[in-house]
């Protein structure tokens, strides 16, 4: 095979009754200039459904029309969110080297992928066993994924292939650059988060900590418990993608990253549509309770703010629709970054009047955008500040936290830009 070589796909989605059928046809070919060409088409036999729901409701709403999208990648945002990130890729080629297309990682990826979409080179659905790995066998995948990500990793006779098979699949759909997989028990499925070499604190006690700091500040966040494998904390986050029914059977639920509905690049050199502002304005016409999550949006800019959660991109912010209609996903990737400059410190988006400055002035500037009148989003900051600075360490020491660890991100806790 060459990049020159056109590269197709069916694109299967489960409908909101649960039901999986072909939706379309996705195809990448490259061009002479540089970069991909991708084309998605609806199949007639979806477009004729009176349950057809949109991957997109805005880039590809159902019609007839050859969609078509020209740029580095050549991938629609909605079928891009269903692709593996920096880790899921890492584990795919350490299995079966390098990938040429973005078809490629759809195509090689198992089925725990995000979302509702699943990926076929035939016009029938991909197996699905809904086979996970176990929560019991967590420090088998951890063993390997540290092999992984300390590059030490073979596809060697000695490693037995159930081994590698339990990584690789199910386990590297998720996003994200740190070690993970994904994993089952009674209650549902679970992202469980693996501790990463030159971690410089307890990075999952901490994380996990902060899922519960913002509960606290009003914010849907995931659920979230913690666990001790070979002597290191995994974090297990609840997937708010899917539902574990009575039978065991598992639901999948529609999910777009907030990169898709920004239309947003990757790369901070390609900020142009990273904006909370736009997200505010865009979940006017994607959501079904727009000013519930318009509000809700604005806690969750605070909270950043107030634990300098300076990783917020637009890939850590989603929408999920558990029925034919779009709301936001619960909170999830809420790290602190205890940088040491207390002059300013910018969130990953724009936030107000003064661009992606984490300040009271900043935050007010534009909080009518969010459904807030100033007086009403001036309390809220006082009161999430109150309780943030007041109850962070002991919200991470009942997580594990050590006292290092206490001290490793306290100055991300220490930036006075919310005073009067």
């Amino acid at each position: 095979m060459t990049t020159s070589e056109p590269r197709s796909c069916f694109v299967f989605i489960e409908l909101p009754s649960g039901e999986e059928v072909v939706c379309g046809r996705f195809t990448q070919e490259a061009i002479p200039a540089g970069g991909w060409r991708g084309r998605f088409v609806y199949a007639r036999s979806y477009r004729e459904r009176s349950d057809a729901v949109a991957i997109d409701p805005f880039e590809l709403p159902i019609s007839a029309a050859t969609r078509e999208i020209i740029d580095e990648a050549g991938i629609f945002g909605a079928l891009r969110d269903a692709s593996p990130d920096a880790w899921g890729r890492r584990v795919i080629e350490a299995r079966l080297g390098p990938m040429e297309s973005e078809i490629d990682f759809l195509l090689n990826s198992p089925e725990d992928r995000a979302g509702a979409l699943s990926f076929s080179r035939k016009n029938e659905p991909p197996p699905t066993t809904q086979r996970f790995n176990r929560v019991l066998e967590l420090e088998r995948l951890f063993t390997i994924a540290a092999e992984i990500d300390e590059g030490r990793f073979e596809a060697r006779e000695s490693t037995p292939a159930r081994q590698v098979s339990a990584l690789l699949e199910p386990g590297t759909s998720m996003g994200g650059a740190r070690p993970k997989n994904v994993v089952q028990d009674e209650e549902g499925l679970w992202l469980a988060k693996f501790p990463m070499r030159g971690d410089r604190w307890n990075v999952s006690a901490v994380e996990g900590a902060m899922l519960e700091l913002a509960r606290a500040c009003g914010i849907r966040s995931a659920e979230h418990r913690l666990i001790t494998i070979a002597g290191q904390t995994v974090l297990l986050v609840k997937r708010f993608d899917r539902l574990q029914l009575a039978d065991g059977t598992l639901r999948r639920f529609r999910m777009v990253s907030a990169k898709t509905v920004l239309r947003a690049r990757d790369g901070v050199t390609n900020r142009e549509n990273w904006s909370y502002l736009r997200l505010a304005d865009e979940l006017q016409r994607w959501v079904a309770n727009p000013h519930a999550d318009r509000r809700e949006l604005f806690r969750r800019v605070v909270f950043n703010a107030l634990i300098s959660n300076l990783d917020d991109h637009p890939r850590n912010h989603a929408l999920i629709a558990p029925s034919d209609e779009w709301q936001l996903s619960p909170a999830y990737d809420l790290t602190p970054a205890p940088v040491r400059s207390l002059d300013r410190r910018d969130l990953a988006l724009e936030l107000g009047q003064q661009g992606r400055w984490a300040n009271r002035t900043n935050l007010l500037s534009e909080c009518e955008r969010f459904g807030f009148e100033r007086e009403e989003a001036s309390a809220l900051i006082d009161g999430m500040k109150a309780l943030v600075h007041g109850r962070w360490e002991a919200v991470v020491r009942a997580h594990g936290g050590s006292p290092a660890d206490l001290a490793a991100i306290a100055p991300a806790f220490e930036y006075p830009g919310f005073e009067y």
